[in-house]
């Protein structure tokens, strides 16, 4: 079983709503995919997770679209927070899903809604539809092929729901030594790396920090 890693990027008018709000507002640095299913034919029931703060613009926002049918928001202690959405899927969606669907690949969540504007998406399958997903996505979408190989869920859930500025922060102070005992590196030296003040450096090894110990802790793999 094999799986390909995507890249999509398309433009603002075929881009969904919220993720439009996601590139144009700052403050915002991804949207995540975890969980999802239709509701008929014309609605769908989705859960993310959005690194972003504070939450009132982004509801805002959902409010001013008729996409959207119904969400619920809870608030998170590192400023991030979950949304419930009902919405009706865009015609650029539905084309996707239908598209991949017919592929027989199977999207891997999560799905990342990038600051960007693009769309970071994990396919698995086997290893001919695999060879098939970058014809199976649709026009007008433009397709990045970031990484193929054999599926382990080990290897891809860890970093999958870190934001590329938020991973680029964590390498970073691998390679200066910040996680070495005695510590090496500083994070004065993780800010040099990725080009940014120490506090911004600071605040995504914070956020990656959490994000990845979540999700160890959420795991069904405990103590041995």
């Amino acid at each position: 079983m094999k799986y390909v890693r995507l890249s999509l990027a398309m433009d603002p008018p075929v881009r969904h709503p919220m993720h439009q709000f996601v590139v144009e507002t700052d403050g915002y640095d991804a949207s995540y995919m975890l969980r999802g299913n239709s509701v008929g034919e014309e609605l769908q029931t989705l859960l993310f997770h959005v690194d972003g703060f504070p939450p009132d613009p982004y509801r805002e926002a959902l409010e001013a679209t008729d996409l959207v049918v119904d969400y619920a928001i809870s608030t998170c202690p590192d400023e991030t927070f979950y949304l419930y959405v009902q919405d009706r899927p865009s015609e650029t969606d539905t084309a996707l899903v239908e598209a991949l669907t017919r592929a027989q690949l199977v999207v891997v969540s999560p799905v990342a809604y990038l600051a960007d504007g693009t769309v970071e998406l994990t396919l698995v399958g086997p290893g001919q539809a695999v060879q098939r997903a970058v014809d199976a996505v649709p026009d007008p979408i433009e397709v990045d092929v970031l990484e193929v190989g054999t599926y382990d869920s080990r290897r891809l859930d860890t970093g999958s729901t870190l934001t590329d500025r938020q991973f680029a922060a964590v390498a970073a102070a691998v390679e200066t030594g910040y996680y070495e005992n005695p510590r090496d590196g500083t994070v004065a030296d993780v800010a040099e790396r990725i080009d940014c003040a120490p506090g911004t450096a600071a605040e995504h090894l914070r956020k990656a920090e959490a994000r990845v110990m979540a999700g160890l802790v959420d795991s069904d793999t405990g103590p041995v």
